[in-house]
């Protein structure tokens, strides 16, 4: 009833068991700024209806209300003040539950805006590139631009579904074809070629949401860029002992030590991909990354196999 009246609801859950020790600084402000502290009013209330239970035990029989009787002002005084904090501090506990909870959902929207954020990025370059082909396209190959259109729209498509942290592997990979499908045309059939070693139980493992398309940018981006003959990408999946295994190699011009030691550091392509697994796994996760300038890079991914999405954020 008296957080009904409070106009502001939310001060009831300032009032704490050790509030009476403000009771001076409140009537300061009372009187000299005319400020009102709602919290003092429950405060009042307990101690009021603790004065008002003694004073009726007083009047009727000890078998109607129980009751202490005290014998002078300070006993009264006690009296008040345990009931006063045994309400105080009921209301403390539950506003420090209240609080963890809110903490909690806070911190879970935090988690989801974030990995919205990470998993949403693609390379704006690509999306101009592939337009570039289209156009390139209509002129001497209709079929061709309209089948890279309906792959781009696909993407594009699945950019849109940000509700989704995890995916079945089957659904990535299949985004994945897309993707390179569009590259390969970029590229052309000769120069790039993808290999693809896929076990068929792996294919129902749930994975993030965009896992591969960052790596496979950095790939075909920093390593298969720069070579003129053009290069190869594998893409490896197995499960091993309840553990999914992903491993992305190029052929590329690889990377130096130098900036294998800031590989993690920016970017949105493998520190990206290092984020949001440090984000879904915590420690249960190992992402390993091997280079030779010349040879090629190899990613490897280990993290732990998830065959429903009964532990997906939301």
């Amino acid at each position: 009833m008296i957080r009904e009246v409070i106009p502001e609801k939310e001060d009831i859950w300032h009032f704490g068991p050790f509030l009476f020790l403000s009771i001076p600084e409140w009537l300061w402000k009372l009187v000299r700024f005319g400020k009102r502290n709602w919290a003092m009013l429950p405060l009042f209330a307990c101690a009021g209806l603790a004065v008002a239970q003694v004073e009726l035990a007083s009047l009727v029989s000890e078998k109607w209300l129980f009751a202490f009787h005290p014998s002078n002002w300070g006993y009264m005084l006690l009296i008040v003040l345990s009931s006063v904090m045994s309400v105080a501090m009921a209301i403390k506990i539950w506003n420090n539950t209240r609080i963890e909870m809110n903490l909690e959902q806070n911190q879970q929207l935090l988690l989801k805006a974030r990995m919205d954020a990470l998993s949403s990025q693609i390379n704006p370059h690509f999306l101009f590139n592939t337009l570039n082909t289209v156009s390139s396209l209509i002129r001497f190959d209709p079929d061709m631009a309209r089948g890279v259109v309906l792959k781009l729209s696909n993407i594009l498509r699945r950019l849109l579904r940000k509700h989704e942290t995890f995916v079945p592997l089957r659904e990535e990979l299949e985004f994945i074809d897309d993707y390179l499908d569009i590259e390969v045309i970029r590229f052309g059939r000769d120069k790039l070629q993808i290999f693809k070693e896929i076990e068929p139980e792996a294919l129902d493992s749930f994975v993030p949401s965009m896992l591969l398309q960052p790596m496979i940018e950095n790939s075909l981006k920093h390593g298969l860029d720069p070579r003129l003959e053009g290069g190869q990408i594998h893409i490896r999946t197995r499960r091993n002992d309840g553990r999914l295994y992903i491993e992305i190699e190029d052929n590329g011009v690889g990377i130096s030590s130098e900036r294998l030691a800031e590989v993690y550091g920016g970017g949105i392509g493998i520190s990206n991909v290092h984020e949001r697994l440090r984000l879904l796994y915590g420690d249960q996760f190992k992402m390993d990354i091997r280079s030779e300038e010349g040879q090629g890079t190899q990613i490897h991914i280990e993290i732990p196999e998830l065959i429903t999405t009964e532990h997906v954020l939301g």
